[in-house]
């Protein structure tokens, strides 16, 4: 078969794949994944390029007409709510010599989404932001593409202060179009007699409010609702608490806690969240960067110092132009300037990884780039060890470990930040510039603070709603 027919051949199959994958999302809550990659909502092109990103990773490129057979036999079974990984699926099955059928083994890998074990559909679960600015309109956007069959997170309204002129139809533009992470997958209308923006079907009410402590949630048919604040205003128990009006369960904050307030990085953290806790922030998008790698090296080699550099792109904080700035530096423009700063997430490494002795230092540079950032961490360990050995190690963590959905591994040699950008990960490992010399290591670490942290962010949401399904093949302990 020549490559042009080969192509079309694999077009049609991943043809094939787009109403199993959206019927098994929309009907029972089941997320199909190629080595942690969603493919639902995804272009025939769109997978098979998901296909193809596995040999940079497993080392061989993965095929549809490998991952078509697990996905079919999914398709017959009465699955309860999961993410399941087909291309996990099908490289398990290539290392298992039973001579089980592809039915039998697949049957056998998901158990735990079946009969007894399954998960039973919950109510949905509100979930209101406060706030609308870069993260609330990227999780915005995420809570409604993970809608599924509406049995799990629900946005179900927005608080915002009130703006001159055409407030609604501008938010509801902002979060239409944006420049860099490319068009709102969907449709969204907008009901200004009502206050209302719809997007794909999900009716978003917008109040408006300057005051946390002026709203009450159940007038809007809102109860035990989850409150992202996206504003950073509050980031103590005490501001945060403001937000605890009727109708409203728990607040999460996407930005470093003070306080007693818990710092949470999901994936490392995130299984400490008591129960009855109605207040935690999802810490800096650094921090989310580099503490799962970190506790990846620790867990291995051990830890016993090490410092963070983090070349981050520059945000809303800094100014266009050089104008009055209450922080060092930040005053001068950030289009124009590398510009040297402080960041919080060393210190904020000893909450999430409590057990880690090793003393953790950090600083910043602001860079003219709109998204994506690098942390560059030189680590001293616990042992000797080889470059070869590390980016093994590494690259197995980002594929079969708890840590799959934090940590990412590339091989490209030409990768440069904007090729990260939309990235679902907390961090990319990038294989090329590892150095390792002895008990010295120093990892090169990718990571989208806008998209790449949103995605933690709702991970943490779906936790401790009670929304977070398991996934199958279970990860490697």
């Amino acid at each position: 078969m020549d490559s042009f027919t080969n192509w079309k051949n694999r077009e049609e199959i991943a043809e094939s794949m787009i109403p199993m994958i959206g019927k098994l999302h929309r009907e029972r809550d089941v997320t199909v994944l190629v080595h942690s990659r969603s493919l639902v909502n995804k272009s025939v092109v769109s997978i098979l390029k998901t296909h193809r990103f596995a040999r940079q990773i497993a080392g061989e490129e993965l095929s549809v007409t490998e991952t078509l057979p697990f996905l079919q036999a999914l398709t017959t079974l009465d699955l309860g709510p999961s993410q399941i990984d087909i291309g996990m699926l099908a490289a398990l099955y290539k290392s298992d010599d039973r001579g089980l059928s592809v039915e039998e083994f697949t049957t056998e890998a998901v158990a735990g989404a079946l009969g007894d074990n399954k998960i039973e559909r919950r109510e949905p679960r509100d979930v209101v932001l406060y706030g609308f600015g870069r993260i609330g309109r990227l999780v915005a956007r995420l809570l409604i593409e993970k809608a599924g069959s509406g049995n799990g997170l629900r946005l179900r309204a927005i608080v915002v202060r009130k703006a001159a002129g055409q407030d609604l139809v501008k938010r509801a533009s902002l979060l239409r179009r944006d420049s860099i992470h490319g068009q709102f997958q969907g449709t969204i209308t907008v009901d200004e007699a009502n206050s209302t923006i719809l997007a794909n079907g999900n009716e978003i009410k917008v109040i408006y409010s300057d005051d946390p402590t002026s709203v009450d949630y159940t007038a809007y048919g809102i109860n035990n609702a989850i409150l992202i604040d996206n504003t950073g205003k509050w980031r103590d128990r005490e501001g945060l608490s403001k937000h605890l009006r009727p109708g409203i369960d728990k607040v999460v904050l996407t930005a470093p806690g003070k306080g007693d307030v818990p710092n949470i990085v999901h994936g490392v953290n995130h299984d400490m969240i008591k129960p009855d806790e109605q207040i935690l922030s999802c810490a800096s998008c650094t921090t989310n960067a580099i503490v799962p790698p970190l506790k990846a090296m620790a867990d291995e080699y051990g830890v016993l110092s090490g410092h963070v550099e983090t070349v981050h792109s520059f945000t809303n904080d800094q100014n266009l132009l050089d104008n009055y700035h209450k922080a060092d530096r930040r005053g001068r423009s950030a289009p124009l300037n590398m510009v040297i700063t402080e960041t919080g997430a060393a210190s904020a490494v000893a909450k999430a990884l409590p057990g880690l002795k090793a003393k953790i230092t950090g600083s910043s540079i602001r860079v003219p780039v709109p998204d994506v950032s690098i942390a560059i961490l030189n680590l001293r360990l616990g042992r000797e060890t080889t470059r070869e050995e590390v980016l093994d190690y590494l690259r197995n963590v980002s594929l079969t470990s708890p840590l799959k959905r934090q940590i990412d591994f590339t091989t490209a040699p030409d990768a440069v930040s904007s090729d990260f950008i939309g990235s679902r990960h907390a961090s990319i490992v990038d294989a090329g510039p590892t150095k390792v010399e002895g008990d010295n290591a120093i990892l090169y670490l990718w990571y989208d603070n806008e998209f790449g942290y949103s995605c933690q962010v709702i991970r943490v949401v779906q936790y401790v709603s009670g929304v977070e399904y398991p996934t199958f093949p279970a990860p490697a302990v």
